[in-house]
């Protein structure tokens, strides 16, 4: 069973979001505060009633609705006394749930979907139309509140969490409180994996444990000891054991790993072992979403794979749901099942051209995420490029570009499956490349987004004349030289003499020293990254720093 849609109205950050999973595997990715871990709270939430550990129906506070719309009722409320309470409410659609059908949804149509709502208790209405009368409200008054299930068949009759056919599993890695509350987690993915005769029998053994307890020997001397003794107001006082309900065991027995009890072993250990029984868990109605938050916490790269490994194996009989700020995870996971989450949208990456998601699936060494999650992007050829770039930046305003936000990444000459991306967010991307000594060929290449298909959010930059020299240097493979590239360019900018000195050489031409610079690219542009020495920068490479300038 799978959810095919998620609609959350009100629920924190989620003013009013909406999203189409993939069935089996998802990957979240955006950055910090985008809403990620919100998302997997809310699907928890509809289909277990539980928050942040706690049963929501009596332990929820207004900090769990929407900051905006608290704000939005507080100031109206005061002045318009009709003002409508805030309504939370988190629609998940599922497929394969024919119990469920009905038109009773947002969609209006013969859908399966379970609707969780926070809202306004018609019953309280006398007593909140005096409240209101009384003025001067200045929080939400979750006291006139309920806590309700409907699902598409029948929205007359509320429904339970016991009626809902599938659960979800929440896993976060990241937590802080993890060794506090993974003990009790893991006792109960343990006791799901367990036979309903085998939990009886565990329960009348641990009532024999105690029955033993009691009756022991040292046990009974002590009561009648103390029995026998004077207590104020005569009363006679023994130990004893609390009644035990059928399911006490639970909190008495613990998990061991390795004989070693489950809250002492290392994070790592403990959010592998419930990762993996929690997919393995055979009991689907019980666990049949997987919400799994920054599996890459706390792991070496190789138990990592292997517990990546297991997350595929499964993909196929549980859906999925993973957030992540790790390239590894999302090749391995597989790119075409990546969702951006950026500014409360959505990208899912199979949005993207056939041949860009096959290159970026065969090129798992590109760092993909880091350009999906940077806030904007100044995309060059090589290392040495982006140690220029990096420089040119410093001189210009006394920081590097990642200080401003900008992320200058190397791309090899594949520029064009980036801006693909950069187009579809819109996000600002900048493009420093080479003319090669063919700039019709150039213009060619990028003809979608230069002249009059230029984008606001999208800049490409070269030097706009060619340099192609017949002197004493030849190309390996005998034609020209090619003067078009970053050191000849560097070079024109400047002095023999000045290049010289940074790169601590005596080269007589500049034939000569450009040799020198092309076979050592990378370490000469470390050279003059990290010199005392300013130089002066390329036109194209200038112009491109200054336009990034508030």
């Amino acid at each position: 069973m799978n959810i095919t849609k998620i609609k959350v109205i009100n629920f924190k950050s989620l003013k009013d979001f909406e999203f189409e999973p993939y069935s089996g595997m998802n990957i979240l990715v955006g950055n910090n505060n985008e809403g990620k871990s919100t998302i997997f709270e809310a699907i928890h939430l509809a289909l277990t009633g539980f928050y942040r550990g706690k049963y929501i129906r009596n332990s929820f506070t207004q900090d769990i609705f929407n900051k905006d719309v608290i704000n939005e009722y507080i100031l109206n409320i005061n002045s318009d006394k009709t003002t409508p309470l805030p309504k939370l409410s988190i629609e998940i659609f599922l497929d394969d749930a024919p119990e469920l059908l009905g038109t009773n949804n947002s969609d209006k149509e013969d859908k399966a979907a379970i609707n969780f709502t926070i809202e306004f208790d018609s019953s309280f209405d006398k007593e909140y139309e005096t409240f209101v009368e009384k003025g001067n409200i200045t929080t939400l008054p979750i006291e006139y509140y309920k806590v309700s299930w409907h699902c598409s068949a029948n929205d007359d009759n509320e429904m339970t969490t016991k009626s809902i056919p599938v659960k979800s599993v929440l896993i976060d890695t990241s937590d802080s409180n993890l060794r506090n509350s993974s003990d009790t987690c893991i006792s109960k993915i343990i006791k799901e994996k367990l036979e309903e005769d085998e939990i009886i029998d565990i329960s009348q053994t641990y009532r024999m444990v105690r029955d033993e307890f009691i009756n022991s020997p040292t046990i009974v001397e002590i009561n009648q000891r103390l029995s026998t003794e004077n207590h104020l107001m005569g009363n006679s006082i023994q130990m004893d054991v609390e009644m035990l309900n059928k399911n006490e065991w639970e909190k008495a027995i613990i998990t061991k790993i390795n004989s070693t009890p489950f809250e002492n072993v290392g994070k790592g250990e403990q959010s592998t072992l419930k990762i993996e029984l929690s997919l393995t868990n055979q009991k689907a109605e019980k666990a049949g979403i997987i919400l799994l938050e920054e599996p890459e916490n706390h792991l070496t790269y190789s138990k990592l794979n292997r517990l990546l490994s297991d997350v595929e194996k499964v993909s196929g009989s549980k859906q999925i749901f993973v957030t992540t700020h790790s390239s590894f995870v999302a090749n391995k996971l597989g790119l075409r099942k990546l969702i951006l989450l950026e500014k409360r949208n959505t990208m899912r990456f199979d949005d993207l051209s056939e041949s860009t998601q096959d290159f970026f699936m065969k090129k798992p060494g590109y760092d993909t995420l880091r350009f999906l999650l940077c806030s904007k992007a100044i995309l060059v050829e090589g290392d040495a490029d982006e140690l220029i770039v990096q420089r040119a930046y410093l001189d210009k305003y006394g920081k590097l570009p990642i200080e401003d936000e900008i992320d200058v990444i190397s791309v090899g000459t594949t520029f064009l499956r980036f801006l693909e991306i950069a187009e579809k967010l819109e996000k600002q991307t900048i493009i420093l490349t080479d003319n090669d000594g063919d700039i019709d060929a150039l213009k060619r290449k990028y003809e979608n987004y230069i002249g009059d298909n230029s984008k606001e959010y999208i800049c490409v930059y070269y030097d706009d004349k060619t340099h192609i020299s017949q002197g004493s240097l030849k190309a390996k493979n005998g034609g020209k030289f090619n003067y078009d590239t970053l050191e000849p360019c560097i070079l024109r900018a400047n002095s023999l003499e000045l290049i010289n000195e940074i790169l601590g050489r005596s080269y007589n031409s500049d034939d000569e020293l450009i040799k020198y610079m092309v076979g050592n690219k990378t370490d000469c542009a470390m050279k003059i990254f990290k010199s005392d020495k300013k130089i002066k920068y390329p036109e194209y490479i200038k112009k491109a720093i200054d336009d990034y300038e508030e």
